[in-house]
């Protein structure tokens, strides 16, 4: 067989599993999903699956990695020079720490989802964003209290730990206003409505 002729079969499956750059228009839902097809059935899933509206998984995802797969934290140094790991285990698209992603994939039963796969880390989203709701009363179209208790735990978010963290509220109000944002662009996207 001619070693070019699988080459489109292997792009197309890289492109299902996520990308270390981001789209090239973030600030545009329609964009992102036109660019990014798989993106908006991952989406879609998680929708059906968990009712987490788009929009709010977009902004979560906008705020947590700016929709790079292999999103990290930044690496701490000792006396400013000296390599000293990273600031916490938070990575991929969800920015999902080590712990809760064994909870996740052992409360799911998906024990091979990875949290650079778009559809995993939605999943994952939604599947937190539930456990919000039934903990804390978030609903699940509240892109600024969800993002609070995704930020600072379900525990830290019933002590109401984010309320001596105003950077964190300013992030919050910005979660709000892009899952506005993006609502309304999804709304009139010819990838959805089409």
């Amino acid at each position: 067989m001619n070693r070019f002729a699988l080459l489109p079969l292997v792009l197309a499956l890289g492109a299902c599993v996520g990308s270390a750059t981001p789209p090239r228009n973030v600030d545009n839902a329609c964009a992102i999903i036109e660019e990014r097809p798989y993106y908006l059935s991952a989406m879609q899933a998680t929708e059906a699956n968990w009712g987490v509206p788009i929009a709010v998984q977009m902004a979560t995802i906008y705020h947590e990695s700016s929709f790079v797969s292999n999103a990290r934290t930044p690496r701490r140094y000792a006396l400013g020079v000296i390599p000293a790991g990273r600031q916490s285990s938070a990575f991929g698209y969800s920015q999902a720490l080590d712990g809760t992603w064994d909870e996740y994939r052992d409360d799911t039963g998906r024990r091979f989802a990875r949290r650079t796969d778009i559809s995993d880390a939605t999943d994952f989203m939604g599947w937190y964003m539930n456990r919000s709701r039934e903990r804390n009363g978030i609903a699940l179209t509240d892109a600024r209290n969800q993002y609070l208790a995704y930020h600072e735990g379900h525990r830290g978010y019933s002590r109401g730990t984010y309320r001596n963290k105003a950077w964190l509220m300013r992030v919050a109000d910005r979660v709000e206003a892009r899952a506005a944002l993006y609502d309304r662009q999804l709304a009139s996207c010819t990838a959805i409505q089409g």
